[in-house]
């Protein structure tokens, strides 16, 4: 079934309409890369357009054409758009900016955007402001301005909203076939996940690239992820928005955990979505995926005939999930044999120079090494520059390493140190020999985790819980909020409210046990001395808080066979859901920062795996002899939470249980703080 974008980024004609400096480009770009199409310019004033003849008028174009860059002024664009669609043309990108993304220059943004998609109705726009597409499979292009690449039979695909960063991935010299390079501008009509779907379409397609700047429709993005995990094409991506924005005065210590980029982070993740922080990662770890695809691990055996290098893998490899498995006894046995005594063998392994050159014994080594545990290798090798050195003594390493890929049938990577060490023509020897050609220690062992990483993902994908957009937000009353989570099976301490000092005694009277006084309405109690423990003189306690900075007090139970002390946090994120977050508790929260997040909703398993992410799990599991706690129990106190802000999902703002005290028995929630709006 031919997909809606098939003849705009497939195209067999293309309309050039304007006649800058922009619009001769396209054409000139066009021929440069060989498209085999017809190539109409329309100006209504000239006769050619980057030396081809013009047509004056789109009315006069013999056909409609399958794509149309449009290089006028934004008002122009509108009704330049309406025609084509009139004419049932195929699609176009549109180049002119001051849309909605220059709103606040213009004024009038949100105006011409909106009349811009009437304008387009069904047919298919990329853009505004923005450079377009190059199809390099089919030498197909609307760009307007230079790029690096060039025609390949397959490759991945790289989207992003950034025209410059696009043209700079096109000069990437690092052996990475590019399929599709797409700019999306300000996705007035097709985002990056709808031109995702469409490059994922195309079966020459390996892998896809996202620079992200924003995710916009949580939805097409759950589409575009599933739809990759159905076609085995893993997506990697950049997300920008790194910065902690917003959350300095926040009420809660959840929403100051969780800053502007956590939520963005949670959802890649739950999409499967492998996620990297450079473009350099990008670049590398869709290499890896093209030429071998996901990895069962992220067992890793490195190979250099340097001890230099070899420690240097081993240091570098602390910064990523990877692991360099001891080697067996059968290796040990025949590397041994290869390299003699004088070679200590371990993994990473510096196998020294005594068989340099020779290609079967390097090969015999390098087959000893990838036949064990690893699911990769990675044989270390900068190659010298060829203006001033000679190559010729390097080239043993791809003919054994060669000989041994095809004697184990396992991936092996030529990693150089240097990324300037691998230049373009080395990288097309390995990749013809059945290697993958990768430039530099650190991105290679991201990518491999990263690949690790992808292959472990399951094909199974729930939906983000999508949230409201409350107004009128306010605060309810700690006691409000216990009683309400309460109600979804939350635990908390037994209770009960003092609306004036002098009921404090009372109040006292009816709580068994140890208890302790706390002020309502004061947020971070601890610190703002809210919080008064009842011992053996009641009289002082009740003397205290009575002057605390409140009209009204909450006296309860103490617990006081708590093993450790959670925070459990759930924050609405309006790009992206509803953010779980399960940290380090009460006064260690912000000193600590130890926590990790997910998108609601989770499963029970879900919850388990993020507390063993926790640099706390250690007290959980029963540290030095300590009793254990009762991780079931932390289990169900979560799921109560999340089930609270599931069935008040367009009300909610955030909830917050801090401290979540964790016993040996149970999980008892002694802070609750909820704010909540009217739905829209």
């Amino acid at each position: 079934m031919r997909h809606p974008l098939d003849r705009l980024l497939r195209p067999k004609s293309i309309a050039v309409i304007g006649g800058g400096a922009w619009c001769s480009s396209v054409i000139e770009q066009c021929r440069k890369i060989g498209f085999a199409g017809e190539i109409w310019p329309v100006h209504p004033k000239r006769n050619k357009v980057g030396g081809v003849a013009a047509f004056a008028r789109l009315e006069d174009l013999p056909q409609a054409p399958d794509a149309s860059f449009i290089g006028v002024n934004r008002h122009a664009t509108i009704e330049t758009v309406r025609l084509l669609r009139e004419k049932e043309a195929g699609g176009a990108v549109c180049f002119a900016s001051g849309f909605r993304e220059a709103q606040a220059e213009t004024g009038d943004g949100e105006g011409l955007q909106a009349a811009l998609l009437e304008a387009a109705g069904e047919m298919p726009i990329i853009g505004p402001n923005c450079y377009g597409v190059i199809n390099y499979l089919d030498r197909a292009l609307l760009w307007p301005d230079q790029h690096g690449g060039v025609p390949v039979d397959r490759g991945v695909a790289i989207l992003t909203q950034s025209s410059n960063i696009a043209i700079n991935l096109t000069m990437q010299a690092r052996g990475l076939p590019l399929a599709y390079v797409l700019t999306a501008g300000n996705q007035a009509q097709q985002g990056l996940a709808e031109l995702g779907l469409a490059v994922l379409a195309d079966e020459r397609v390996t892998a896809l690239g996202l620079h992200i700047e924003g995710v916009g429709d949580l939805r097409a993005f759950e589409r575009l992820a599933a739809e990759a995990k159905r076609l085995a094409k893993p997506i990697v991506a950049i997300k920008a928005g790194r910065s902690d924005q917003a959350r300095a005065a926040a009420v809660s210590h959840t929403a100051s955990l969780t800053g502007s980029d956590t939520g963005a982070r949670a959802l890649l993740a739950r999409l499967g979505i492998a996620q990297v922080e450079s473009l350099p990662a990008l670049l590398e770890t869709l290499k890896l995926i093209h030429f071998n695809g996901a990895l069962s691990s992220n067992k890793v055996v490195s190979l250099s005939c340097s001890g230099g290098e070899a420690s240097l893998m081993a240091d570098t490899a602390e910064g990523h999930d990877v692991v360099f498995p001891s080697l067996t006894p059968a290796q040990t046995t025949r590397l041994r044999e290869v390299l003699g005594p004088m070679v200590a063998l371990a993994n990473p392994l510096d196998y020294h120079t005594f068989i340099w050159d020779d290609v079967p014994k390097m090969a015999d080594c390098f087959s000893a090494a990838l036949d064990g545990d690893a699911a990769i290798g990675c044989l270390i090798v900068d190659y010298p520059r060829a203006d001033r050195c000679d190559r010729a003594a390097w080239e043993c390493t791809i003919e054994a390493g060669a000989l041994a890929v095809k004697a184990t049938g396992k991936p092996l990577i030529i990693v150089t140190t240097l990324p300037e060490a691998l230049p373009e023509d080395v990288t097309a020897r390995i990749t013809s020999a059945g290697m993958i050609p990768m430039h530099g220690l650190d991105d290679t062992l991201g990518a491999i985790s990263r690949a690790a990483w992808l292959g472990q993902q399951s094909d199974s994908l729930t939906p983000v819980t999508r949230p409201g957009a409350p107004c009128n937000l306010v605060t309810i009353s700690e006691a409000e909020a216990k009683m309400v989570l309460q109600s979804k099976g939350l635990q908390v301490p037994e209770s009960i409210r003092a609306e004036r000092a002098a009921a404090l005694a009372d109040c006292l009277a009816h709580v068994s046990g140890p208890a302790v006084i706390k002020a309502e309405g004061l947020a971070h109690k601890t610190e703002a001395g809210g919080i008064v423990f009842v011992g053996e003189d009641t009289a002082q306690a009740i003397e205290t808080a009575s002057k605390m900075p409140c009209q009204s007090w909450l006296v309860e139970e103490r617990i006081e066979d708590a093993v450790a002390e959670l925070l459990v946090g759930i924050l609405r994120d309006p790009a992206h859901g509803f953010v779980l977050t399960i940290g380090a508790g009460g006064t260690w929260t912000e000193l600590l920062r130890d926590s990790t997040s997910l998108l609601c909703p989770v499963t029970g398993d879900d919850i388990r795996n993020a507390l063993t992410n926790l640099k706390i799990y250690p007290l959980l599991t029963g540290y030095r002899g300590a009793s254990a706690a009762n991780v079931d129990a932390i289990v169900r106190a979560v799921l109560a939470i999340q089930n609270y802000v599931v069935d008040h999902a367009g009300e909610i703002e955030e909830v917050e249980v801090n401290p979540l005290l964790i016993c040996p028995t149970r999980a008892v929630a002694v802070d609750a703080l909820i704010r909540k709006g009217e739905a829209r």
